[in-house]
């Protein structure tokens, strides 16, 4: 079956079948699968400005709504990041079963380094924009006041009374546009079409459910304990700009990059004036790096 993300999006969109769930997806051209994965809060759209850029670069560009987000089902579960990883596993048994790139922007990224570290029959080589270090903060990650602060929200946020209250604060639409302002660098980037993108599909049903389980989630394994088991080839891209993901977590990815027979091989590259989300805040500085890197270090075939 397919369908139209809603105007003015123009990405001729699939559904499938997952666990008996709705997954939307979106597959452009041909050659080696390219798999991109979004961030928390984000959809398949967010890619808009990367996908055809790719596609014309002579690769098959997949991208997907994970579970909770986008234009997927929206189930009342316990979210978590091994959940999406399984989704991401059962969509390459499905749809492309041959070595693929995954690329990742924040929690995309954090599941992208899964894939490489735990599925690597599956991936080729990985790409990281402005990683997450985890789903959710970890208690010893937070000074003391910050640690009461956050199990307050969490406590808030999962009651059945303030929840949707807090939810209904968190989607508005001059909300979102203040989020993006704080994590943006390129204000231009920041549309009318993006806030509509990330504002519509809160308002569905179930939506404010899937924001409590994930925001009480557990953060999921950290980048440092993955890389050891990564032998694929990395390129990391990080914003310089980023408040939520700063660049100074970005250094162990550095220090591989600049040491002779590091496993894995990294690429690393800063990108000055941006913030949390290069891909759409630069495409044209992420686009070609990203094609020159995957013309470089990843063998087709």
């Amino acid at each position: 079956m397919t369908a139209q993300l809603t105007a003015p999006f123009q990405l001729e969109t699939r559904e499938w079948q997952w666990q008996g769930h709705t997954i939307c997806y979106t597959i452009q051209g041909s050659g080696l699968p390219l798999v991109l994965i979004h961030g928390f809060g984000a959809s398949l759209g967010h890619w808009r400005k990367n996908i055809p850029a790719l596609a014309e670069a002579g690769y098959e560009v997949h991208a997907l709504d994970l579970l909770g987000f986008g234009n997927s089902d929206k189930p009342a579960l316990d979210y978590c990041v091994e959940v999406w990883e399984a989704l991401l596993q059962d969509y390459w048994r499905s749809h492309i079963q041959r070595p693929a790139v995954f690329i990742g922007n924040s929690i995309g990224g954090l599941l992208t380094l899964m894939m490489l570290a735990n599925s690597p029959d599956m991936a080729a080589a990985g790409v990281l924009l402005n990683c997450a270090g985890g789903l959710n903060h970890r208690p010893e990650e937070l000074s003391p006041p910050l640690r009461v602060v956050m199990g307050a929200f969490t406590k808030l946020v999962s009651s059945d009374w303030a929840g949707p209250f807090v939810f209904n604060q968190v989607r508005q639409k001059s909300r979102i546009r203040g989020s993006l302002r704080q994590v943006y660098r390129n204000r231009a980037a920041i549309t009318d079409e993006l806030v509509d993108m990330i504002h519509r599909p809160a308002c569905d049903p179930g939506a404010q459910k899937v924001f409590a389980s994930i925001v009480t989630a557990p953060p999921g394994p950290k980048p440092t304990d993955l890389l050891p088991k990564i032998r694929q080839p990395l390129l990391v891209l990080w914003g310089e700009n980023d408040p939520w993901t700063p660049i100074q977590g970005a250094e162990v990815y550095r220090r591989l990059s600049t040491t002779p027979e590091a496993q894995p091989a990294v690429t690393f590259q800063s990108i000055p004036k941006t913030g949390h989300c290069p891909h759409d805040e630069r495409p044209e500085v992420v686009n070609p790096r990203l094609i020159a890197w995957l013309q470089q270090h990843v063998a087709v075939g």
